[in-house]
């Protein structure tokens, strides 16, 4: 490389360096918590505020400072704490001494900045001594208007008071208040302490009663629980005696277990003999339910049946006789009847031939009527004897049919009564179960079977009426079988048989 060109990096790198110092020395830049007060030629900013006071303030950027023309000082704007001790006397001339602390700092808008630099900005650390008269002077006024107790009790409003009695001064010096705390109050006459002796005297008693409350609870409770633990120990004790006679009773038991076994083994034997017995009791009650009661009743069913259809067959062949009697003396009353009207009919032709022969022969008129009504005499006399004579077999045939049918009843009165019977059989159980009505309380030892035999003896009963059925029966047959007319008996009615049955 040439020296030329040596010379020419040497002199820009010595351009470059000069260049950076020269910037640092011109540039300064304003911390967050700091203002830059700048002062000198040119130190204006375009703030009306900055213009009139003849000094340019910047915060939170950097500026240039012309040196040997300007100059730069900063002033801090992070907060400040000073301590207050106050020695004042209250509205009630008692003397108390205060402290606190306030907690302040420079005001943020370029008034307030604008402010403490012209009051602090050489003399930043007198702060401290400048605030703690200012408050100490407002605290002193304050307190004076107020008693011992609104200083206890009422400590804020001694803040606020403080804080707003002393805004405007702090504002004129650029400075705020971040905080006032009032620390302590005390008094070299006892006031506050013999203030709060009777409330300490309440709390004291308040704390003995409580503990003597405690006290009692606490030997209650001792004494509960030594009663819980005495009830325990006998619980215990009673338990331990059950579990001995437990343990006794279980001996006893396992000695006694071949003789209790051979009992329990035997009640089993008798228990299955009765079970058995019962069974076979069963078995029998069936085996005399489907093989006697129910062919008896079967058995019973059929000799009605066929009574009833014998009773019926006989009846029907009774009433055939009868009629076909009933027809034959009519077809013979029939004969007679035309056989009179024939013979009446004969007699008056000849009586007519009679009187006309009588005519003839000269007897005369009357003798011809006599002759024609002897004629019509003789007719007449034919005719009621042949309608007399139908009448007799009429009334012949009807006797016939009652004897007959007298005579079916009387050879069928049982199945005549089995038939009353089934059909009346709903009224004859209601009759029966009556006599049970009035009963409030039965206990039947049988079971099913002393049921069933009450119920037989309570319808036997009503069977009574059976041997009545049965003379009321053979009295009528014998009523009716009496011809009509004979002995001076009156003729039965037509239908008192079917009124019988």
């Amino acid at each position: 490389m040439s020296p030329e060109i040596l010379v020419v990096a040497g002199v820009a790198v010595v351009a470059i360096i000069v260049l950076i110092l020269l910037f640092k020395a011109i540039w300064r830049v304003a911390e967050p918590n700091e203002a830059l007060i700048i002062s000198g030629l040119g130190a204006h900013t375009r703030n009306e505020l900055a213009d009139s006071l003849g000094f340019k303030i910047v915060t939170g950027k950097g500026t240039a400072v012309l040196p040997g023309f300007q100059t730069a000082r900063r002033l801090r704007l992070d907060s400040r704490a000073t301590n207050l001790q106050v020695n004042c006397v209250t509205q009630q001339g008692i003397p108390v001494q205060v402290r606190g602390v306030i907690i302040y700092k420079v005001g943020d808008d370029f008034s307030s900045i604008a402010n403490a630099a012209r009051r602090f900005l050489d003399q930043q650390d007198s702060m401290n001594g400048a605030i703690h008269e200012l408050f100490t002077g407002h605290l002193r006024s304050i307190i004076g208007n107020l008693t011992v107790e609104d200083l206890i009790l009422n400590r804020e409003r001694l803040t606020s008071e403080t804080r707003s009695s002393a805004a405007d001064e702090m504002s004129k010096l650029g400075l705020v208040v971040d905080s006032l705390q009032i620390q302590e109050i005390e008094d070299e006459t006892g006031y506050i302490t013999n203030l709060g002796k009777p409330h300490a005297a309440k709390i004291a008693a308040s704390a003995r009663i409580a503990e003597a409350q405690r006290d009692q609870e606490a030997t209650e409770a001792e004494q509960i629980a030594a009663a819980k633990k005495a009830a325990a120990i006998r619980e215990s004790q009673i338990q331990q005696a059950g579990y001995q006679a437990e343990v006794d009773q279980a001996a006893a038991k396992a000695r006694q277990a071949g003789p209790l076994s051979e009992a329990t083994a035997r009640q089993e034997v008798v228990v299955q003999e009765t079970r058995a017995a019962e069974l076979e009791a069963q078995l029998a009650e069936q085996r005399l339910q489907s093989q006697v009661r129910k062919p008896a009743d079967a058995k019973a069913y059929e000799t009605v049946t066929l009574s009833q259809a014998e009773r019926d067959a006989r009846i029907a062949q009774a009433e055939a006789e009868a009629r076909e009697t009933e027809l034959r003396a009519a077809a013979q009353a029939s004969q007679v009847k035309q056989a009179a009207a024939a013979d009446a009919e004969s007699v008056r032709l000849r009586g007519e031939a009679s009187a006309a022969a009588t005519r003839a022969t000269g007897l005369g008129e009357a003798e011809a009527a006599k002759a024609r009504g002897f004629a019509e005499a003789e007719a007449a006399k034919a005719k009621g004897l042949a309608e007399a004579e139908a009448a007799r077999a009429k009334g012949l045939a009807e006797a016939e049919a009652i004897r007959a049918r007298s005579e079916a009843l009387s050879e069928n009165q049982e199945a005549v009564i089995a038939q009353q019977l089934a059909e009346n059989w709903p009224q004859i159980v209601e009759a029966g179960s009556k006599a049970f009505g009035n009963v409030d309380h039965m206990v039947v030892l049988n079971g099913a079977q002393g049921i069933e035999e009450m119920l037989a003896k309570a319808l036997t009963l009503g069977g009574t009426g059976l041997g009545l059925a049965r003379s009321l029966l053979s009295g009528g047959a014998a009523q009716s079988a009496v011809p009509a007319g004979v002995n001076g008996a009156e003729p039965p009615a037509k239908n008192a048989v079917d009124t019988t049955s």
